[in-house]
Order: C-alpha cells, then structure tokens, then sequence
C-alpha cells in the first residue's frame, strides 16, 4: 500500500535527503493563475463577488455574509454536550499553553542616558480562516482564536465556507460546530466566505452594492492586517498574492506526519497514527522512518488490516499510496534522527526507547510527540498545543502558530544629548565609510554652534 524506499548504506546528506524523501506535490505557482482573477474581483465588486462565488465553488449563495448574533447562539444551543465539554477542554488546555507565550516589554540600558525598549504591541486586527471541505474543523477555530485573544488583538473575524447541507437557521452559513466553536470563544465576527475569495475579502474588506452596482455600500467586513489559518492549494495560492498587503501566517501544504521508531515500537499504533493524518486528504503524507525492517513489515500488515477497517478507506489509501507518502529505512537511529531532521515534519512522533533524550535532539519539526501515548491526534484536539504548523519542510525556518504570530515588537529608541554626543564620532565614522556623509551630519548638526 506504502512505498518503501532503502536508505541503508547511503550518504545522508541534507541536500540529497530533501530530494529523495517523500513529499506531497502542491503546485502554488499554477494556482495562482486562478485565484488573480478572483481576488480581483472581490477587490472590485465586494459582497457581490463573494456572493456569486460561494454559489460557483460551495453550490450556496450566501444571503447574509455575516453570521448574525442569533444563529451563532442557536449553534451554541444545539450544540452536542459531550462536543461542548470536549471544546471546553480543549480550549482550557490551549488558553493555559499560549498564555505562558505571552511577551512582556524589556528596556536596555545600553549606556547612560541612552535606552533602547522593546514593547509588544498586537495588530490591529486579524483574519481567521477556517476550512471547511471534507471534514469540519472546530479544533482550527480554537487554535487561531486562543493566541489571538492572549495576544490582545483588538479586532478578530472568523471565515468559513457556507455548507451546502445546513438547513433551517443555518442555510446558507459555515457549518453549525464551526459557529458553536465561534461562541463558545465569545467571537461576534464570523463570515460565511471560503477559499481565496475569504482572503481576499480579510484583504480589502468589503462593501454591499452601492448606486449602480458599485462597491461602495455598507462595510461587510473591515480589511485584516494579518491573516491566518490553514486551508487548500487555492488558499495558499491567495495568501502567497495578497502578501505584503497583509500578514500571514505561512503558506501551508497538505497535512504531514513523520515518524521515528525503532523496534521497541507497536506496529499497530504506528499504523493508527499514520492513517489518522492520511484522514485529512488523498494529498496528506505519512512517513515512517525507521531501523528494523521487521517493525516496517509489522506495520504494513498493520496498515492493510486498519485501513480496510476504518471510514474513509479511499481517502486513506489514495494517500498512503501516493508519492508523499512512504517507509523509510536506515541503517541505525542516529541515521533516522537526520532524515527526521531533513524531512522537518509538521508533525513528528518519537516513538523509539529513550524516546524524550532522541527528541531533545531533533532540531527540525513544527511539534514533536513524544512517546507512545502522545499521539498527533492528542495535539490535533487537546494537548494545548497547537496544530497550525509548518508544512512542506518549513519547519527548519518556520513555527506554529502562537501569541508572538499576532506580536510585531517595535523598538523605541530614547538617548540624551550627552549620549548622542558621546557616541556621534562613531555614527560619522560608519556613515562615512557607507558613503552616506548626510547620515552623520544628521547627528553633528546637533551640536552646531552650541545646540541645545
């Protein structure tokens, strides 16, 4: 079902490792072509645009953009009790998590007289996206909602595609857990707009029909500074165009679980915990990387035997099977914890003996699980962590998402006359040698003539 691919007794070099492992294809550049338009035409129309959009790409034109204060409480309301105390939970977990990511303001005294402070300051306000295709994602509005908040963002909104199932009070909005969630957090915002039109809409606003037709009617939603949260190939693609306008997050791919074992490990939590991520979608990648073969052949009979048993068994193995997917051989442990560290997994599990010292010493990976009872899926729901992370081998530059994601730190500068004057001859001296004489007579003209 998996493709195997040997590694024993080559080179692991960093370069080649990239190349050779497995790694799900997303093509952002040939998608780009087809969300210009989009974006364009959001920028252009606003509600409209949106509007005939969720009617070509979610089959639902949306009446109302915005998700009124009722049904967002009526969602609350019929919201299954063990879901709600599950969501509770999990946003208990995360709260206690990112508030320890909290940042305080700290000054440097760098001489006397001369200080330099760096305060915190949240951004005005974010965009939170979503998904909503095949599975709906309640955990993914606790996971950008929680450090938003702890980050004291003044102004958030959540979109989500409208479902084309929802019936009664909620035709024609985002799924009913989705909005529940929402509530739950306390988020009056939520929009009913999916894919790149909702981020193009976080980046220029949007307006309802003006006099003839155009955008100039009453805000639907205010632009975003920042945008965040995960979704498909045409999200990404809209992200990628629209930044610089706005923040975001990061450009994410399919999901991706790598895993370190050796043979102390249990085949069938290995398999468990590889389809669990192949869930996601035919493009998710499940990696095993590992020094027994014995093990690799316990967990592909494993893998054979679960994904026939479980739900979405075409999903599951259209991505077990596909190039992004794979298990891994090397020739010891120290070999697997370079692929790992090449690899840099959004998700990595260690599941081998000492399984908390061979993490300690992995460098690359947006979370790392550790153990045979930290699954990925704890992480997904309820670990505190969380699970906006990294995809595609960023993970060797890039973080999850946190407080700081919604922190710019600004630096304020504050010198007297005497320390500027004790440190002007070096400034003339750096800008003379950059050719910038102008740079140090901004400083000596302060002391023309007796300046003040």
């Amino acid at each position: 079902m998996t493709a195997r691919i040997d590694l024993r007794g080559r080179a692991l070099e960093t370069r080649d490792l990239r190349e050779t492992l497995p790694r799900a294809e997303l093509d952002v550049e040939a998608a780009l072509a087809a969300v210009h338009p989009l974006i364009e035409d959001v920028r252009l129309r606003g509600a409209a645009a949106i509007r005939d959009l969720g009617e070509r790409f979610d089959g639902v034109r949306p009446t109302q953009i915005r998700v009124p204060a009722h049904v967002l409480a009526s969602a609350l309301e019929q919201l299954d009790p063990a879901v709600r105390a599950a969501l509770e939970e999990s946003i208990r977990r995360a709260r206690a998590v990112h508030a320890d990511q909290r940042r305080t303001d700290v000054t440097t005294h760098v001489v006397p007289g001369g200080t330099v402070t760096e305060r915190w300051v949240p951004v005005g306000r974010v965009g939170l996206y979503v998904p909503g295709g095949q599975a709906v994602y309640p955990s993914s509005v606790v996971m950008n909602v929680v450090p938003a908040q702890l980050a004291e963002v003044g102004s958030l909104a959540v979109a989500s595609p409208p479902q084309r199932d929802n019936s009664g009070v909620f035709t024609g909005y985002p799924h009913p857990t989705i909005l529940a969630a929402c509530a739950l957090l306390g988020v009056e915002e939520v929009h009913t707009v999916g894919g790149a039109q909702a981020i193009a809409m976080f980046a220029h606003g949007a307006r309802e029909d003006g006099p003839e037709g155009t955008n100039t009617g009453a805000v639907v939603c205010e632009p975003a500074d920042l945008v965040t949260g995960p979704g498909n190939v045409w999200v990404t693609a809209a992200k990628r165009a629209l930044k610089g306008l706005i923040g975001i997050d990061a450009e994410a791919g399919p999901t991706e679980i790598a895993i370190l074992a050796d043979d102390s490990a249990d085949a069938d939590h290995l398999a468990s915990d590889l389809i669990s991520q192949a869930e996601h979608d035919v493009l998710a990648a499940s990696v095993l990387v590992t020094d027994s073969e014995p093990l690799a052949a316990a967990v592909e009979q494993a893998l054979d035997r679960r994904v026939a048993a479980t739900k979405h068994t075409e999903r599951i193995r259209a991505a077990l099977s596909g190039p992004q997917s794979g298990i891994v051989l090397v020739d010891s442990l120290d070999d697997g914890v370079r692929v790992v560290d090449a690899y840099a997994a959004e998700h990595l599990e260690i599941q081998t003996r000492d399984a908390a010292a061979v993490a300690a010493r992995i460098r690359n990976a947006g979370a790392i699980f550790v153990g045979p009872w930290a699954p990925v899926s704890l992480g997904d729901y309820c670990a505190g962590s969380n699970h906006v992370l990294p995809t595609g081998g960023c993970a060797c530059h890039s973080s999850g998402l946190s407080v700081q994601s919604f922190l710019r730190g600004i630096h304020v500068v504050d010198y007297t006359r005497d320390a500027l004057q004790d440190v002007a001859h070096h400034v003339v001296a750096l800008a003379q040698a950059e050719d910038l004489p102008a740079h140090g007579e901004a400083v000596t003209a302060r002391f023309e003539d007796g300046s003040a």
